[in-house]
Formats: structure tokens, C-alpha cells, sequence
């Protein structure tokens, strides 16, 4: 067995311990870290067993600058960003690439304005049952992220409540 000096060895010892100290500190969740987004509001209006599309809507408040750049769902073929608006005395709707979430400054989408368009839907969406969603999101230095949220499917809009983000990814 070799002896090491003991400056070498504690050199060594250090360094293991810097290495584990990283590692830990990257594995462990900072619990002071706000959510990237926090939802509240959110729902998705129910549909007859004949319709294939509807609207998503929720008020969407990022911690840092972020953009949402789409929406994922299992229970539709399609799933956008839309922005209706008047164009003259004509109501236009179309698909948004992005919709930018300023830091602390509360989008809302809504009936009449932007939203969520679910199309193709795989099956008609009752009241009173959710729809999993994922939120697509970016942030100013270009890393996406998911947030995964269950939506309550309603005629109208309920209370506002805050939805809880079952999963955030990076």
C-alpha cells in the first residue's frame, strides 16, 4: 500500500468533498425557489359528444420572464395558442407560435382573447371530469420547460382557485 504525503492526501479529500457537496446541491430541490409559472383559474370548457374542438382558459403568472411557446394534451389531436381579436368589425381567431409571460405580471386567456384550442378531440369532455395538460414554456436564456397541470372541464367558468403544477420539467 502506498502512502501518500499529507498534504496530497488532504488535497484529495477536499476536492471528494467539493465533488459530493456539488452533487448533492444539484440534486436536491431548492425549496425556496418559486414555481416557474403559477396557474389559477383554469378550466376547459365542456363539449356535446359531437364536437371536436374548445377552448382552454387560466391566468398564467411567471417568476422570471418566460414564454409560452405551447400546449400538450393526450385528449386532442391539436392543442394551440390562439388569439382572437376585432379586426374592423370582424372577429379574427388565429394560432400564436409564443405568447411572452412577463415576471410577475399575471396573462390572462380567456373567451374573446387569447386561450388554449384544443381540437381533435378524442372523446367529448363532460363536466365535472379534468383534462391533463402541459404548458410549454421558455425562458429568456432559451431552456424550455413543462409544466403539467389537470384541468377541471366546465360549462362556465368556476371560482377561481389556484391549480396545483403536478410536475415541473427542465
Amino acid at each position: 500500500m502506498q502512502h501518500l504525503p499529507v498534504p496530497a492526501l488532504v488535497a484529495r479529500l477536499v476536492l471528494a468533498l467539493c465533488a459530493l457537496s456539488c452533487a448533492a446541491a444539484m440534486a436536491a430541490p431548492d425549496a425556496k425557489k418559486p414555481p416557474l409559472v403559477t396557474v389559477e383559474g383554469a378550466w376547459v370548457r365542456s363539449t356535446t359528444p359531437s364536437q371536436q374542438g374548445t377552448g382552454g382558459f387560466m391566468k398564467l403568472t411567471a417568476s422570471q420572464p418566460m414564454t409560452l411557446v405551447g400546449v400538450e394534451t393526450p385528449l386532442a389531436g391539436v392543442a394551440e395558442v390562439h388569439e382572437m381579436k376585432m379586426q374592423g368589425d370582424l372577429m379574427k381567431m388565429r394560432a400564436v407560435p409564443a405568447l411572452a409571460l412577463p415576471a410577475g405580471k399575471t396573462v390572462e386567456l380567456k373567451p374573446g382573447g387569447y386561450h388554449l384550442m384544443l381540437m381533435d378531440l378524442k372523446h367529448a369532455l363532460a363536466p365535472g371530469s379534468t383534462m391533463p395538460l402541459t404548458l410549454l414554456l421558455r425562458d429568456a436564456g432559451g431552456i424550455e420547460s413543462r409544466v403539467e397541470i389537470k384541468v377541471p372541464v366546465a360549462v362556465r367558468a368556476p371560482a377561481t382557485a389556484t391549480v396545483p403544477a403536478d410536475n415541473q420539467k427542465h
